[in-house]
């Protein structure tokens, strides 16, 4: 077995942990890059690039339902070509890999080892049968794999994963998806407005990343609206069946019915890729997933020389704040036993349904009754979004009720992607409702909607105050 000395091993070679060997060797060190799999981010090969090749065509596709209404008459109708839309799909998807491999090909080959690894001790890992790395720091950049229910692992090879979907050569005629969470309602829409016929199931009247009740329920209704939905579903039994699997379930009318459909999608989260790392021959200590028990803004483990970034951490899986975890694990394990805070950037997640979705800042849930204030909008009224025949949506902001500052924000709605930007970047300057107001809004944009929700805060903080100075006095 061949032994090796490093300053910092990385383990795993997606977003994170190419951060994390880019901020060691940046920092003078001597460092390795370890992957037991193939180069090539979960973003890059089955996340954020594929779904959103399957979402713009089917967005291409749904366009001309609203021809219509604009007044476009059309002769004919329109085909959609399976095997057209995938083939785009894995090119641009092996296009947007390759970019990612030149980066790693940039990597010295002496930098990067192949082989699954796993701690032998605090300062110890062993590479396959092939070698033996001793490290002053390491860091955990594992990613994460999709979660599979135990009542779905029986179906084989009719049961998928969202990274099966995107190496499909055509599209199947029906599915059953499993979880409407933010993978399951991008893919699940987009292949129903591609021709496929979806049914999707959820619990617990879980939908998207919402914590808000009446954002949460307005977005169930959105989404029944195009597409069947059932966000507290009966199953009542799963079968395999010839060409496909036959589900009996009890529909949001009671009725009890049994389907047939090609292939089961389980869109039930992921989870983080800690097992046989040999972390039970650490002294770290795991919580209750196994996922060592680390510092967010510092992505230490304890007060060890350990650090975890990325999906492997299960703190924000997102590609950017996974970048951000890489970076600041890396330089922490660089400088060890130096290690520095580094305050995070606003929290901001977007779902690329339609209407989109986001969640910026803290989440209705995380804040305590009392505390805040809810400015609301309707998207339905709104100019620039009924002009556009883009009017379905509904945006709640929250604002501290003593100072009026910015604390988070959770909406459904047209260009979501954008407005979660603004707010995001108000929230990081720790801006006031009233000092964004101050802001330029021009007419007619869709980001007048949020103006209308900020008055409608603004409005209510100055009622708070009033009540305040009327209690006091």
């Amino acid at each position: 077995m061949k032994h090796l000395t490093v300053d910092v091993a990385v383990i795993g070679a997606g977003t994170a942990g190419l951060a994390a060997y880019r901020a060691a060797i940046a920092a003078g060190k001597r460092a390795v890059v370890i992957e037991g799999g193939p180069y090539g981010t979960t973003c890059a090969r089955v996340g954020c690039m594929p779904s959103k090749l399957l979402i713009a065509a089917a967005e291409a596709a749904h366009a001309t339902s609203k021809w219509p209404e604009f007044g476009i008459r059309m002769d004919g109708s329109v085909h959609i070509d399976g095997q057209a839309v995938m083939a785009r799909v894995r090119r641009e998807r092996d296009r947007f890999v390759g970019f990612v491999l030149k980066s790693v090909d940039a990597i010295p080959e002496a930098d990067k080892i192949g082989g699954r690894a796993r701690f032998v001790a605090d300062d110890r890992l062993s590479v396959g049968d092939h070698t033996l790395i001793h490290f002053a720091q390491a860091v955990i950049a594992t990613g994460s794999s999709p979660g599979i229910p135990p009542m779905l692992r029986f179906l084989g090879d009719r049961l998928l994963v969202n990274d099966d979907i995107f190496n499909w050569d055509d599209l199947p005629a029906a599915v059953a998806l499993f979880g409407p969470g933010v993978i399951g309602l991008e893919l699940g829409q987009a292949l129903h407005r591609l021709g496929v016929k979806v049914l999707m199931f959820g619990k617990d009247h879980l939908v998207g990343p919402f914590s808000d009740p009446d954002v949460r329920a307005y977005a169930t209704r959105a989404f029944q609206s195009e597409l069947y939905l059932d966000a507290d579903a009966e199953v009542r039994s799963i079968e395999r069946v010839d060409g496909g699997v036959s589900i009996r379930y009890r529909d949001l009318g009671g009725v009890e019915r049994t389907e047939t459909v090609e292939y089961v999608i389980a869109a039930t989260g992921r989870a983080p890729n800690v097992r046989n790392l040999g972390l039970e021959h650490t002294s770290l200590a795991l919580d209750a997933r196994g996922v060592p028990v680390f510092d967010r803004h510092t992505l230490q483990c304890g007060a060890s020389r350990i650090f975890i970034a990325g999906d492997a951490n299960n703190d924000a899986p997102l590609l950017h704040e996974a970048a951000d975890e890489g970076r600041i694990a890396g330089e922490n394990a660089a400088r060890y036993p130096d290690v520095r805070p580094t305050p995070r950037r606003t929290a901001l997640s977007i779902v690329f349904s339609d209407p989109q979705l986001a969640v910026v800042g803290s989440r209705y849930a995380d804040l305590a009754p009392g505390t805040f204030i809810t400015g609301k909008v309707s998207f339905e009224d709104q100019g620039r979004s009924r002009v556009m025949l883009r009017n379905r949506g509904l945006l709640h902001v929250y604002a501290d009720a003593t100072t009026g500052v910015l604390r988070g924000a959770e909406m459904i709605g047209p260009d979501a992607e954008h407005l979660g930007h603004l707010l995001a970047w108000a929230m990081q300057q720790k801006l006031t409702v009233a000092q964004v107001l101050e802001m330029p809004f021009y007419h007619p944009v869709v980001e007048e909607g949020l103006r209308t929700a900020l008055r409608d805060a603004h409005a209510q903080l100055q009622a708070f105050e009033t009540q305040t100075a009327r209690r006091i006095a």
